[in-house]
């Protein structure tokens, strides 16, 4: 039986693994036969309802991330005390993943990005890949409290440098810690549904520009939807899940007021819509700068209108960047509770595009490099030369 890739996925958030799953789809579209593992402590239901194939899902927490208290705001102390602690015990936590390896039957792990994947591929003497665009020492070293776990970055820089490569991402940083660095476009999910056919599926009128807020796991509640509900020129779209005491079949795909559209997330996924299509249909998104949602906006021509996240050293490099590939603009979190979009969606849509667009293939050139690293032969231990006698 051939040998299994094993995805080892930060549950931060819904980036890593967004884009973990369109590397493994491409790793399945090349070759179906592949067998794939995937542990993490992100949800399962976003594997089962994006992954084109079948998997080996399990659920393990890989790292700690960042804490967030909400999807602006998180908590620097805890974030450093809870990555400390993971990691003070990261020898014995790869030590007990070996067993899972040998019953998966690994033969190259891939991490997107926790340090843990690494040291479990030294552990059970497997290759190991990264994958990613920033690395949790980098983030971690930019919050002054790390001082008080001094054991913390080291332990991390340690575990990346047995990594036998890393695949980086744009918009990067901290990538110091491994040997072997390549370089690759954007991962990112491509529309595959026209603006039209995904108004039609999601019952949405299309005589206005469609504006999708998107703020992830945690959502936005405190947003006066009120006022965006009286937008003139656009029509807001906000992604919800399932209601509390409706069946499935009660559930409508969408529910509007006025401007303002909840789009219930179960149904459009039942509808054939998937969360790319609505980015792809959508003139703008309102979001916070992470990964995952601008490596999308650049693949689907979407512009971007961002807030402000907290402490979270990847905002500057992610800002800085974006003009580059999108048009993007700041909004402040006061407007952005307060409904007050219209005069910045004006003035970034107005804004001219970037003349030359990126790259968005990286999913099927990290596919071909992960696929080409499981086929290579296993390294023969090295022990000392037999002497002759």
């Amino acid at each position: 039986m051939a040998a299994a890739i094993v995805f080892y996925v930060s549950g931060h958030g819904f980036g890593h693994a967004s884009r973990t799953i369109e590397v493994i789809n491409a790793v399945l579209v090349k070759r179906p036969e592949t067998r794939i593992g995937v542990r993490t402590a992100a949800p399962r239901w976003l594997f089962d309802l994006t992954i084109r194939g079948k998997v080996a899902f399990s659920t393990l927490e890989c790292d700690t991330g960042v804490v967030q208290i909400d999807a602006l705001t998180l908590d620097e102390a805890d974030t450093i005390r809870r990555a400390s602690a993971f990691h003070n015990d990261l020898v014995t936590r790869a030590a007990s993943e070996t067993r899972v390896l040998r019953e998966l039957g690994a033969g190259l792990i891939v991490g997107d990005i926790p340090p843990l994947a690494f040291a479990v591929g030294a552990a059970a003497g497997i290759p190991s890949i990264g994958l990613g665009n920033f690395t949790w020492d980098w983030i971690y070293a930019d919050y002054p409290r790390v001082r008080l776990a001094p054991s913390l970055l080291p332990a991390i820089r340690g575990a990346y440098a047995r990594a036998s490569m890393a695949l980086r991402l744009p918009m990067s940083a901290g990538f110091e810690s491994f040997s072997n660095v390549k370089d690759i476009p954007f991962v990112a999910r491509h529309a595959t549904r026209t603006r039209e056919e995904v108004c039609k599926a999601l019952k949405l009128p299309a005589d206005k520009p469609l504006v999708l807020l998107s703020f992830g796991s945690y959502g936005i509640p405190g947003v006066d939807t009120d006022v965006l509900a009286k937008l003139k020129k656009y029509l807001v779209i906000r992604l919800e899940s399932q209601p509390v005491g409706r069946t499935r079949k009660e559930t409508p795909t969408s529910e509007r007021r006025g401007s303002f559209v909840s789009v219930n997330e179960e149904a459009m996924y039942n509808a054939g819509v998937r969360y790319e299509d609505v980015v792809g249909a959508a003139a703008a998104v309102v979001t916070k700068p992470g990964y995952g949602i601008i490596s999308e906006c650049i693949a689907n021509d979407t512009a971007v209108l961002y807030t402000s996240r907290g402490h979270f050293p990847e905002y500057e490099v992610l800002v800085g960047e974006m003009p580059k590939y999108l048009r993007a603009a700041f909004i402040s979190q006061e407007d952005l509770f307060a409904g007050k979009w219209e005069s910045h969606l004006d003035k970034l849509l107005a804004q001219p595009k970037p003349k030359k667009k990126a790259e968005t293939n990286g999913a099927e050139v990290a596919a071909d490099l992960l696929l080409a690293a499981l086929d290579k032969p296993p390294r023969k231990p090295r022990g000392r030369p037999r002497t002759k006698v």
